[in-house]
């Protein structure tokens, strides 16, 4: 690590993702790209069981009915709303006849002691007072069993130094340059990582902070945590200071979550590669593992003042990261634990679902080019009758890898230690090994690299998967044929797969491509949105989702921006079903610079949470502002437009206005 990197004199991503590298996958697998290619192009395209759902996936089901027909569907979408002109400037919009109010801000209280946010003066204890920084996932915990009030949980993926400290940023040419950090900076993000969890209620129709609830609740990258399933306690997790191998402080860069069938708080860490520093020990035995995970990258100096953090003097702290924790938020005196069953890696997504026979399954994205789709099915089943009897159900299960199929079937391969290619030839003593190291043994079993997996969301009404696949701007030519899908993938796409009989436990199903993103009126983009999409309603970038109480798709976007798409991020009601099959309509963007996050449709359907991330992250590809932005000079001052406030990251409650069901 140079000097420059150590002390930060660079300008962050705004993910901690290897936005332009080749990807971290060093097999020749087949990738996702040349099996739909095959797929697409075989001459028995049309038929088998999947042909209806193969002619959706290419062609507007519009497109296929006579003149009179289509005008008789048209307007045949699940979704009613007028929708949200796409553009880009400094503030939200919703849809026409709906509020969106901000509920909480970075820095806003959560107890009847926090103090008052004062971005000037900032310290480390009155940051794990308050609501976090880069808030991601948003999941909701009845109370009462009721939609109106609740535990609202989210995830604080990370931190932008420029945006939210004053004084340590000085531009220079087309760069911003950081000055080193100091240990209380360090102390500081450290505490806006992490999650929240809030009681809120609805009040005259409108969404409140409950700061007294009982069990509210601040977890941080310093919060004690425990190590359970099959590689607690492994000579791997084991470290200066945790000779067991089970106790670890802290969860660094959760993205995408869940919220559990028995009503626990699921935390996702994704990116942890940017967090460590230094170098390993010569010829020790983690270089290859840590290589394919990319750590360390030192984006932030942590390490300078943490020695965790630095991996020259602690080897084995990032075995300790990346993976799925599990919170119990209703005692906030609990210590949060990470299941290793559920594997290591850059974990997007932990949606879940109980399947047929009581069991819970998760679906798991990796979120790196080239990188896999996972699934996780309990050992153990379900019982809701019995709480207590599911608070470890997360430790015995079994992992499993998608293999996808140019025929559009699919297989989802066991991650078992003794089965295959798992075994002590090839680098694995036990279970332990294989989920230390996911992605080598996914590797190993021939599974599917993809376009950068992000969210998964599985539809308990019509029994389908739908896979968030964002981008692969380094698939090459030589990968792709006319079918699908293209070569410098910019816009992602999104997978949608049929689990045998409906079952989500299933080992084997078809799969079908839902989307391909982009602005269909370019034709060499391949966009394949309904024709009934306008020019408001398409997208790039699918990263999000979620599926709400009546079935349907909502997604939200990550990268859409003046240069890409002409447009901000923002948040889609897509058809995945009938004659508006592929049609999609925007009915939220945010701010310039900012990432569409959470959504969350609550179970009456008559709220609809979101989370605005790093708004004013950007600004100099605007016409409207022209510049680099950051703390003294930024594209937007959202949500609070006062000259003496940053850009705060914020949950946005909507609602219709009068009262009734979202869309």
């Amino acid at each position: 690590m140079t000097d420059a990197m150590s002390a930060q004199n660079f300008f962050p991503t705004s993910r901690l993702e290897d936005a332009e590298g080749e990807g971290l996958n060093p097999t020749n697998n087949r990738t996702m790209g040349e099996i739909v290619a095959a797929r697409f192009s075989r001459r028995d395209f049309l038929r088998g069981s999947l042909a209806a759902t193969a002619i959706a996936a290419t062609v507007s089901p519009l497109a296929l009915l006579s003149a009179d027909e289509a005008k008789a569907e048209a307007g045949a979408s699940r979704f009613s709303f007028t929708e949200v002109e796409a553009g880009i400037d400094e503030t939200h919009h919703v849809a026409e006849g709906y509020d969106a109010d901000v509920l909480l801000r970075w820095g806003d209280a959560l107890f009847p002691d926090s103090p008052a946010f004062d971005p000037v003066n900032q310290t480390p204890e009155a940051q794990a007072r308050q609501f976090g920084y880069n808030n991601d996932y948003v999941g909701f915990i009845p109370l009462d069993g009721s939609s109106e009030h609740g535990l609202l949980v989210v995830n604080h993926e990370y931190t932008n130094e420029h945006l939210m400290f004053p004084g340590i940023v000085k531009v220079e040419g087309e760069k911003l340059v950081i000055s080193p950090a100091d240990r209380k900076r360090v102390d500081i993000e450290m505490a806006a990582h992490g999650g929240t969890i809030v009681e809120i209620r609805k009040t005259d129709g409108k969404w409140q902070v409950v700061r007294d609830g009982a069990m509210n609740r601040r977890i941080t990258s310093n919060t004690e945590m425990m190590l359970t399933g099959p590689a607690a306690g492994d000579v791997r997790l084991q470290t200066v200071a945790d000779t067991s191998g089970r106790k670890v402080f802290g969860t660094i860069n959760n993205c995408a979550g869940g919220v559990t069938p028995w009503g626990t708080y699921i935390m996702a860490e994704e990116n942890i590669h940017g967090y460590f520093s230094g170098e390993l020990p010569a010829d020790h035995r983690e270089a290859a593992n840590y290589k394919r995970l990319g750590i360390p990258e030192g984006t932030y100096a942590w390490g300078q003042f943490h020695d965790r953090f630095d991996l020259a003097k602690d080897p084995n702290e990032a075995n300790r990261f990346g993976w799925v924790v599990e919170v119990d938020a209703m005692d906030p005196n609990s210590v949060p634990k990470k299941r290793t069953a559920l594997g290591r890696f850059k974990h997007e997504g932990a949606d879940n679902i109980v399947a047929k026979d009581g069991r819970v399954v998760f679906y798991l994205g990796d979120d790196e080019r080239f990188d896999y789709v996972y699934k996780f099915v309990t050992a153990g089943k379900f019982d809701p009758a019995d709480r207590a009897a599911n608070m470890d159900l997360l430790d015995e299960g079994t992992l499993h890898v998608a293999k996808f199929e140019e025929d559009g079937t699919m297989e989802w391969m066991p991650l078992t230690f003794g089965q295959g290619k798992l075994t002590a030839e090839n680098g694995f003593a036990s279970q332990a090994d294989v989920l230390i190291e996911t992605r080598r043994a996914a590797d190993l079993l021939g599974a599917t690299p993809m376009d950068r997996p992000e969210d998964i969301g599985p539809n308990a009404e019509n029994g389908r998967v739908y896979v968030m696949l964002t981008n692969n701007s380094k698939r090459k030519d030589d990968k792709v044929d006319a079918a699908n899908p293209r070569a410098n993938n910019a816009f992602g796409h999104i997978i949608e797969i049929a689990e045998d009989e409906g079952d989500f436990a299933a080992l084997k199903g078809k799969w079908e491509i839902l989307l391909k993103c982009g602005d269909p009126s370019v034709a060499a983009v391949g966009a394949t949105f309904s024709t009934e999409t306008t020019k408001n309603g398409w997208f790039g970038m699918p990263d999000n989702c979620a599926v709400d109480t009546d079935g349907r798709l909502w997604v939200s976007t990550d990268g859409n921006s003046p240069k890409a798409t002409g447009r901000t991020d923002g948040l889609f009601a897509v058809d995945t079903d009938g004659p508006a099959r592929g049609t999609s309509k925007l009915f939220f963007r945010v701010p310039v610079g900012a990432e569409m996050c959470g959504p969350l449709l609550l179970p009456d359907m008559q709220t609809a949470f979101v989370a605005v991330q790093h708004p004013g992250d950007g600004g100099e590809d605007w016409d409207g502002f022209g510049r680099l932005s950051y703390y003294e000079d930024l594209s937007t001052r959202w949500p609070d437009f006062k000259p003496d406030m940053p850009v705060r990251p914020s949950v946005v409650a909507i609602t219709k206005q009068g009262g009734g069901k979202i869309a």
